[in-house]
């Protein structure tokens, strides 16, 4: 089952520049322990961005570029929606994390949205896509803890596709 984990600013910028534009410590935690033990699908741009592989997670890449390689078992680097098909259709939870082109293309198969709302517009180049009301429905909604390190209102929303 293919879910997706994402932050986004209220006006839907994921980042720019191939980086995030805040600083959330609790989100980082956040995203640890949902992704920690699982597998992960991602761009490369946004594996670059990560500056290294993650522990205990499997990374799958995918890049137009065939001669794009990294030398690690924990990583997978594929170049079609077939070489992830199994995944689409596996019972464990597999997490795409961007970007946002990896986002769109996936968006079809994803069944779970983790997604934290931080509650301020930020300027990007990276936009999440709209949630649309009647295909996901909101099944949960907590809010983040506001400190000198997290010093943004935000929520974390967890949405399942209803349709």
């Amino acid at each position: 089952m293919l879910s997706i984990v994402v932050a986004k600013a209220k006006n839907n910028i994921i980042g720019k520049d191939n980086k995030l534009l805040w600083n959330l410590p609790e989100d980082l935690k956040h995203f640890k322990e949902l992704t920690s033990g699982h597998t992960m699908i991602m761009g490369r741009k946004t594996f670059e961005s990560l500056g290294r592989v993650l522990p205990n997670r499997k990374h799958i890449i995918f890049s137009q570029n065939p001669d794009f390689k990294v030398d690690d078992e924990n990583v997978e680097v594929v170049h079609s929606l077939l070489q992830i098909q199994n995944l689409i259709e596996e019972k464990e939870e597999v997490f795409v994390i961007g970007g946002a082109m990896i986002y769109n293309f996936l968006m079809p198969y994803v069944k779970k949205m983790y997604v934290t709302e931080i509650e301020k517009d930020f300027e990007g180049d990276t936009f999440f896509p709209i949630i649309d009301s009647e295909t996901w429905k909101e099944t949960s909604r907590e809010k983040g803890i506001r400190n000198e390190k997290n010093n943004l209102d935000y929520y974390f929303v967890t949405y399942e596709r209803i349709k």
